[in-house]
């Protein structure tokens, strides 16, 4: 019975989770249709790409006894081709020195990758030992994932406006979360569980600080520090069209006086 139970949460948590992942395709076919970045931030999918690629490897029989945890296999397997996607789109319609920046975040996380599988491999020899040092290096890796929207949080909190927390990508983390640290309970898995211990509390946070702004005005927000990829771009060049005939009509008074 606690073996079905567990494969039930496990099966719901791969539902919340490809909703999670999956959240971000309606941001990157704006961009695609803008074909421009404008200023977003690549550093959640690269977080999120390493917590992936870290977990579906721990939750291979190599690391893992057997297939015991085939449900978190599949869904940051399928992690890893949306984050890698994402990247990609991200690379492709940013500027080189963008894409430079990413580089040097994405390279070491790769290595980082690579060198925890090979050392998992073939200095420890037994499941426990492999699970202990994989699920602590990807322990790490899930609590900076979770801890990356707290930028968001502070702005929410200082502007007092949900502008850019959307509700249903809070609400995707904190089922996603919910349910894993579920199933990390009830598989004893520490490794699975603790990263949502601390994730579930902040997707909390996110979902009361919606519901206590989500009524309150858009504030004004530097558009350097948050672009709006609703904004139109045609309308942005026709009131730079308009700046520049007023600087030219000033011009052409202030010579003919």
């Amino acid at each position: 019975m606690s073996e079905r139970l567990r494969l039930a949460v496990g099966v719901m948590g791969n539902v919340a989770s490809m909703l999670l992942y999956a959240a971000p395709m309606l941001t990157f076919s704006r961009v695609m249709k803008k074909k421009n970045i404008e200023g977003f931030s690549c550093v959640p999918y690269v977080l999120a790409l390493f917590n992936c690629c870290l977990y579906t490897w721990y939750g291979l029989p190599i690391v893992s006894y057997q297939w015991e945890n085939f449900p978190v296999v599949t869904i940051n397997g399928i992690g890893i081709l949306l984050e890698v996607s994402f990247i990609l789109i991200y690379l492709w319609f940013s500027s080189t020195k963008v894409k430079k920046e990413v580089a040097k975040m994405v390279v070491p996380i790769i290595l980082i990758c690579v060198a925890t599988g090979m050392i998992s491999t073939f200095v420890f020899h037994e499941h426990r030992r492999r699970k202990v040092f994989v699920g602590s290096i990807g322990l790490v890796a899930s609590i900076a994932m979770y801890a990356s929207p707290l930028v968001v949080v502070r702005q929410v909190i200082k502007t007092k406006s949900v502008e850019f927390m959307p509700f249903y990508l809070s609400l995707f983390s904190f089922l996603a979360s919910g349910l894993w640290m579920a199933y990390g309970l009830l598989s004893h898995d520490l490794f699975l569980a603790s990263p949502n211990l601390v994730g579930t509390p902040l997707c909390i946070l996110q979902l009361i600080l919606y519901f206590k702004y989500r009524k309150n005005p858009v504030m004004e927000v530097e558009p350097q520090k948050w672009p709006d990829l609703e904004y139109n771009d045609d309308k942005l060049k026709q009131e730079e069209k308009k700046d520049q005939s007023m600087l030219v009509l000033t011009e052409n008074l202030s010579t003919k006086n």
